[in-house]
């Protein structure tokens, strides 16, 4: 490298950081009710369920209304992913990756439904109507019981038929953490 160009790299590098530092008075802290609207991520162990409860014959009823255009009567598929089926088929040339088959928490389902179903009006429905679907879709893949009624303490008890079929990763490049100080 040429005395030029490392001199217009030690330039770009101080205007870099000199431009980070600046405070451009673009936009404000959010609230603490604010960061609660999107504090909603639900953990596979159950933190961050929110109280309520559905059964599976509520979640029916809602499924027929709001889920059912997209996902197919009996949760088959329709212009939307197919729920149900493929039990034991990952294995197999013709895996089907559905809920039952593929997930591995069943708190992952009601974290998904909660944050982005149905498909036109992402977190319409309420915490009650959630755990019905949830229990509903569980019930369509065999998971639980007709007489299933769902909460924050059952829910993460459900045991999904793919609990244990992910794998950690061992590459280096997947397991890696993140610097976040001093950073080279």
């Amino acid at each position: 490298m040429s005395m030029l160009e490392h001199g217009i790299l030690v330039a770009a590098c101080m205007l870099s950081s000199f431009a980070q530092a600046q405070t451009y008075n673009l936009g404000r802290t959010p609230t603490a009710r604010e960061i609660a609207g999107w504090n909603i991520d639900v953990t596979p162990d159950g933190v961050g369920l929110p109280p309520g409860s559905g059964t599976v014959k509520q979640g029916g009823e809602i499924f027929v209304s709001q889920c059912s255009g997209c996902h197919g009567a009996k949760g088959e598929g329709g212009m939307a992913d197919r729920l149900v089926g493929g039990i034991g088929s990952l294995k197999s040339d013709k895996a089907l990756k559905t809920v039952g088959s593929f997930w591995p928490y069943a708190t992952t389902l009601y974290d998904y439904i909660h944050r982005a179903m149905p498909y036109t009006s992402p977190q319409s429905l309420t915490p009650d109507q959630v755990y019905a679907v949830t229990a509903y879709i569980l019930y369509l893949n065999g998971i639980v019981s007709a007489d299933a009624t769902l909460d924050a303490t059952s829910l993460p008890k459900v045991r999904m038929p793919n609990r244990d079929g992910f794998r950690p990763d061992p590459r280096p490049d997947t397991s890696n953490t993140a610097c976040l100080t001093d950073c080279d």
